[in-house]
């Protein structure tokens, strides 16, 4: 039963007819719909005004900078095939790698061999976890050696590696653990002879494109690196610049990638690789040919000219994701859409204007023209610490806007990479220069008293310290052997002192204190 209060009043109904029947009045409808389309027709102008502004921007640039022979699209990058029978990388070792799938309706990667990461991560000096306490090597910077005695009884605590029924001599105790690795090891030795390398990355696949194969160039190099200190140790010097050579291809293996990621595997890579050779050189037992040899391998290894390789590719890569992204043809992974959100900006992409994909793409270009990639300049063999002032806080990218919120995330963190680069081509730098030392030792029997002397016998042409274009500084110590240094990229001559932390211990900062050259004193 209702009362009469559960009805509103009559002058409410009245008010309420009157405002339906002018709702629905065509004049009314009329209007709406003129509004709806004056306002549709304001989004188009605005649309076609920001496609047309940033085509325009992007298309002006990229004509400027074609002109003077840069190259933006990322065919341009991409390594060209080989043959397999030619290729390093398709040893069965390698190859079975990047042999996967993506399947988009599962969103699941499927590799054709399950086991195959698995197979490179057993490749460990280390081998599995372990109770007994690791060894460490020996480094450039802390300027000690590898203790071969501290391996030797690590590998007899470890029943993950062969060891002999009675402890004997180090050196070989510990070629005899590492002979766990030697099927691995005999086959990219095998391999070495084939003069290409390319990795067959999924390009098509932009930053989705899986990498699995640099996990294990570290760890291989590192296994190579033990073993031909051992080798030394032994008297097995031939052996030992087989493996350091080998090193030194698997370093080599992504040179030609066009990403920023593979050139910084390939400088950890390198660093390894370039203790070992401290270290022979640090208790001298190489040859005059076998020291050629090894300065021929460091004067054919150039990192300045791969950085800018690197640089562009980066960008390429950027160009890439844009297109891909006003086509709609980009897709992601869960662990990309987790790395920088590609997949949700994705899906606004539909909603915004193609011209702020333009606007992004020319702020990620002009960023790598104007910034990237005058840090390092090859032609010169010169690195420029001062460019890097501000890298870390561009006025460009302070504050997001829908011109530059794609160049916030794709823009590398550049000025680490350009001082690792620096340094590690530095590093190369020095270990030719004392190359060239040892062999003018054993023809003399001292070291000279001032670089001068080693061209043109021992060197054609001296390297030039790539922070400054000065001679590197070299003197010879008290003890009969030298020092030789740049002053790094503080671009400050530290007397040849190495950065120390607070507990100190070599710090690992490229930026700080000088790039050294140093054996351990005699004792």
């Amino acid at each position: 039963m209702t009362s009469p209060n559960d009805h509103p009043p009559l002058s409410q109904r009245s008010v309420l007819l009157r405002f339906v029947r002018w709702l629905f009045r065509w004049s009314t409808v009329r209007r709406v719909l003129l509004t709806l389309a004056c306002l549709a027709t304001l989004i188009a102008l605005f649309n076609a005004e920001e496609n047309w502004r940033g085509k325009r921007a992007w298309e002006k640039f990229r004509r400027e900078w074609e002109a003077k022979g840069e190259q933006f699209d990322l065919a341009a990058f991409i390594p060209k095939p080989v043959p397999d029978e030619q290729n390093f990388a398709k040893t069965p070792f390698f190859a079975p790698l990047l042999d996967y799938e993506f399947k988009g309706k599962q969103r699941e990667t499927v590799w054709k061999d399950t086991n195959a990461v698995e197979r490179t991560r057993a490749v460990n000096v280390y081998g599995p976890a372990s109770e007994t306490k690791a060894p460490t090597f020996g480094g450039l910077e802390r300027g000690d050696l590898t203790d071969l005695r501290q391996w030797q009884e690590f590998y007899r605590g470890n029943t993950n590696f062969p060891s002999p029924p009675q402890p004997g001599d180090p050196a070989r105790d510990v070629l005899f653990a590492l002979r766990k690795f030697d099927p691995v090891l005999n086959e990219l030795h095998e391999a070495n002879r084939r003069p290409h390398t390319v990795f067959p990355v999924h390009y098509d696949e932009n930053y989705a494109a899986l990498l699995p194969y640099l996990g294990c160039l570290k760890s291989l190099s590192t296994v190579l690196r033990l073993r031909a200190t051992a080798s030394l140790a032994a008297g097995q010097n031939e052996d030992a610049l087989r493996d350091i050579k080998l090193g030194f291809r698997i370093a080599e293996s992504v040179k030609t990638e066009p990403l920023l990621i593979s050139q910084l595997v390939r400088i950890a890579v390198l660093h390894v690789g370039m203790n070992s050779i401290w270290e022979s050189l640090a208790a001298p037992r190489w040859s005059e040919p076998q020291l050629r040899e090894l300065q021929q391998l460091l004067a054919g290894t150039e990192l300045l000219a791969d950085y800018e390789r690197a640089m562009r590719g980066e960008r390429a890569f950027g160009n890439d994701l844009m297109d891909k992204l006003r086509r709609r043809t980009y897709f992601t992974r869960d662990r990309l859409t987790q790395d920088i959100g590609l997949q949700s900006i994705s899906q606004l992409v539909s909603l915004a204007p193609t011209g702020w994909l333009y606007q992004n793409q020319l702020c990620i270009n002009r960023l790598h023209q104007e910034r990237t990639l005058p840090l390092i300049d090859a032609a010169q063999h010169r690195a420029y610490p001062e460019k890097c002032a501000g890298l870390d806080d561009l006025p460009e990218l302070r504050k997001t806007t829908p011109y530059n919120v794609f160049a916030r995330m794709l823009f590398p963190a550049v000025t680490k990479a350009a001082a690792k680069t620096a340094r590690s081509q530095a590093t190369i730098d020095l270990a030719t220069v004392a190359c060239a030392l040892e062999r003018f030792r054993l023809a003399n029997g001292q070291y000279p008293e001032q670089l001068a002397a080693l061209v043109p016998r021992f060197i054609e042409k001296l390297p030039l310290d790539l922070i400054n274009g000065e001679p590197l500084k070299y003197r010879r110590t008290e003890d009969g052997r030298f020092l030789l240094y740049s002053v790094g990229w503080n671009q400050t001559d530290d007397g040849g002192t190495i950065a120390l932390t607070r507990s100190k211990r070599p710090s690992q900062q490229d930026e700080q204190g000088d790039w050294v050259w140093r054996y351990p004193a005699k004792e």
